[in-house]
């Protein structure tokens, strides 16, 4: 009898932990690249990085729905990811890369263009540059 009762209530707590340990189970870290190389989204070579000391910034840069943003260039290396909206990026050759929400970007270096938001939201999108202190990250062109 005591045999029988041991035999169930092991049987008992046993089910009871493998159904609680099933409920806590959680999914495991993942990691997904988006975006790896050694060029931009047009094709040019990446520079070389700086001998300086570095300083790393994080934009987020929001377009409105139906607005450009001004001519620029970059001389530091930067990538992004469009976190909402659609974007376009349009270069000084007339080559144009589209965006829409969760697309990675390896910008491009030294080189005038734009970015154009054709959509009805607001684009946003967050940029990492790779500088050095006291370096524009961007620069209006006139």
């Amino acid at each position: 009898m005591i045999k029988n009762c041991l035999i169930i209530a092991m049987t008992l707590l046993t089910t009871f932990f493998a159904h609680k340990s099933g409920l806590t189970t959680k999914e495991a870290p993942q990691s997904i690249t988006l975006i790896e190389s050694q060029v931009s989204w047009n094709g040019d070579s990446l520079p070389n990085y700086l001998m300086s000391k570095p300083q790393i910034s994080i934009l987020k840069i929001t377009i409105p729905a139906h607005s450009d943003l001004p001519l620029h260039y970059h001389p530091v290396i930067n990538a992004g990811v469009l976190i909402k909206g659609e974007l376009s990026v349009i270069d000084e050759d007339g080559k144009e890369l589209y965006l829409k929400a969760g697309d990675p970007i390896i910008e491009v270096v030294n080189k005038k263009h734009l970015g154009r938001n054709n959509g009805e939201e607001d684009a946003e999108i967050i940029v990492f540059y790779a500088g050095s202190p006291g370096m524009e990250i961007t620069k209006k062109v006139q």
